[in-house]
């Protein structure tokens, strides 16, 4: 059995354990390093190795598509720097435990601090949410230690065993309560911000549902969840960007809440949000480009078809809210 999941079929099984016997090994290696030699270690085999892999390519046409102004020198640049950072990020997972804003020796500096609290005490609850910059590991992390009640949203790896093993090491440091995307998690996410408490999570990933909204002047399917859950709860959008600064050091910037008055519309008000929220990652990512994910495929090739169904985003109770956003296709946050 796997945990929490049905029974594997050996095959799977099979497959399974030898991916994470090599994983697992690798993870090994970079715990014994300590946690700033397995970064840097990390950054060498991203730069210099995973750089140089297929997926260059299509970081290339993503930057090319958003940067059209930059030199080809400038994109190689840029997708060099990412690497680096994609492979500190991965080397550091055996390391979670030891990334503190807290301690005589902090390994997180917290910028506007003041902005998230005072969201977090509003007392309708505060969506903190971010995209894959620096170690994006880094504001749950930094939230947890700030004595933040809440979860953490995420996507589960492929290969189970490897997921459970990135759970733990988010436990240790972060928020107990990680939760799954679907559709217990969205109701899971409404239930924690009707309690005035903090939810944690990425919009930057592409959704096969949801709104299409611009992001770089190019449409893209976006999850529409988040900004269901404000106009139903009033619960903040505060913006967060995790940034690498030297090695296994960040630092993490909490903005100012969105800021967004409803028409009473509520399909042209879920989508005007949407679009501000994708604006302000846009914006944030503007700011440093090599930090973000540039490999993830962010938007439909011309043989996709996204299928953006309508979602209810005026149901008369949470439940139904909640249950809404999930029916219609749109609780991939």
């Amino acid at each position: 059995m796997t945990e929490g999941g049905p029974e594997l079929p050996l095959a799977a099984r099979i497959r399974y354990g030898t991916e994470a016997a090599g994983f697992f090994f690798l993870m090994g290696i970079f715990r014994l390093l300590g946690i700033d030699r397995a970064s840097a270690l990390g950054g060498f085999i991203g730069r210099e190795i995973l750089y140089r892999t297929p997926l260059s390519t299509r970081a290339r046409e993503n930057l090319r598509a958003a940067f059209p102004e930059k030199s080809a020198a400038e994109i190689e640049t840029i997708i060099r720097e990412m690497w680096d950072n994609l492979g500190r990020t991965g080397a550091e997972y055996p390391h979670l435990d030891k990334i503190s804003m807290l301690g005589p020796e902090p390994r997180i500096e917290v910028v506007g601090v003041e902005i998230s609290d005072a969201a977090v005490a509003g007392g309708k609850g505060a969506m903190l949410f971010s995209g894959h910059f620096g170690n994006w590991e880094a504001m749950p992390l930094a939230a947890n230690q700030r004595g933040y009640d809440g979860g953490i949203v995420f996507r589960p790896v492929n290969n189970p065993y490897v997921d459970r093993w990135i759970s733990r090491q988010r436990a240790k440091g972060g928020p107990k309560e990680q939760i799954t995307k679907g559709a217990q998690g969205t109701r899971r996410i409404f239930n924690l911000l009707r309690k005035g408490k903090a939810v944690f999570l990425l919009v930057d990933q592409k959704t096969n549902e949801g709104v299409s909204a611009p992001f770089f002047g190019r449409a893209a399917m976006t999850t529409p969840a988040p900004a269901v859950l404000h106009l139903r709860l009033g619960a903040a959008l505060v913006p967060v960007v995790n940034e690498r600064l030297n090695g296994a050091h960040f630092r993490v910037t909490i903005h100012p809440p969105i800021a967004f008055t409803p028409t009473g519309d509520n399909d042209r008000d879920v989508q005007a949000l949407t679009e501000d929220i994708n604006r302000t990652v846009e914006t944030l990512v503007r700011q440093r480009p090599s930090q973000w994910l540039w490999i993830h495929r962010r938007w439909p090739r011309e043989k996709d078809r996204p299928t953006g169904r309508r979602w209810r985003a005026g149901a008369q109770d949470g439940a139904g809210s909640a249950d809404a956003v999930e029916r219609e296709g749109s609780s991939r946050i």
